[in-house]
C-alpha cells in the first residue's frame, strides 16, 4: 500500500480511537467502538457513541433497534 498523495502535515495520517461516550447508570463507560459521531458545528469536538446508544437516530432506526434486541433476548428488553 502506498503512501503517495497522502498529506505529510503533522498528524494528518495518525488514527484516533473513540470509543461510546456513554455512561451506564453504575457510572461505568460503555466499551463498545464509537462508530457514530455527532458535533453541532466543526467548532465543537465531536462526540462519539455505538449505534446501540447513539441518541441522533430516526424514529424508525430506533424501532429496528427495539426489534433486533427484542429478537436477541427473546421478548425481554434489557435498558
Amino acid at each position: 500500500m502506498s503512501i503517495e498523495g497522502h498529506s505529510s502535515a503533522p498528524g494528518a495520517n495518525m488514527i484516533v480511537e473513540h470509543y461510546c461516550e456513554h455512561r451506564h447508570a453504575d457510572g461505568i463507560r460503555c466499551k463498545e467502538w464509537g462508530g457514530w459521531g455527532n458535533s453541532p458545528s466543526p467548532a465543537v469536538p465531536t462526540r462519539w457513541w455505538c449505534w446501540e446508544q447513539f441518541p441522533h437516530k430516526t424514529f424508525e432506526q430506533e424501532q429496528a433497534l427495539r426489534r433486533k434486541l427484542e429478537t436477541a433476548e427473546g421478548g425481554k428488553i434489557i435498558q
